[in-house]
């Protein structure tokens, strides 16, 4: 069994989904079961994703895990690139939370690529 709490994608998808909630908060209330709703889930994904596959047996089942976070983290950027065209956040905060999603996934891309995959 994987302590998934040590590593360091997690506790970045975590801080990640902090800043998400903090930012929904901003967003207008008309976009509450559309792209908050959407923002939500996919930043929750990432974390719980990298969570459930460590609790896998293999390799290979906890690989496809990491994935899903991966393309959970993929689809919150776009969702953050939406809300910058619509001008939601301030273009500051929104360029370090890219840049930190942006690290976030280069991590867990190099983590997928490191994996041995066995049954």
């Amino acid at each position: 069994m994987r302590n998934y709490k040590r590593f360091e994608i997690w506790q970045h998808a975590m801080e990640m989904a902090v800043f998400i909630y903090a930012k929904t908060e901003k967003i207008p209330k008309k976009e509450n079961f559309n792209l908050i709703s959407q923002m939500e889930r996919a930043v929750v994904s990432i974390s719980s994703n990298i969570a459930e596959g460590s609790g896998r047996k293999s390799n290979k089942d906890f690989h496809r895990f990491l994935e899903y976070a991966l393309g959970s983290s993929y689809e919150l950027e776009t969702q953050l690139l939406l809300c910058k065209r619509l001008g939601y956040f301030n273009q500051n905060d929104l360029e370090k939370d890219l840049e930190f999603l942006d690290m976030l996934q280069k991590k867990l891309y190099k983590f997928i690529s490191n994996m041995k995959i066995t049954g």
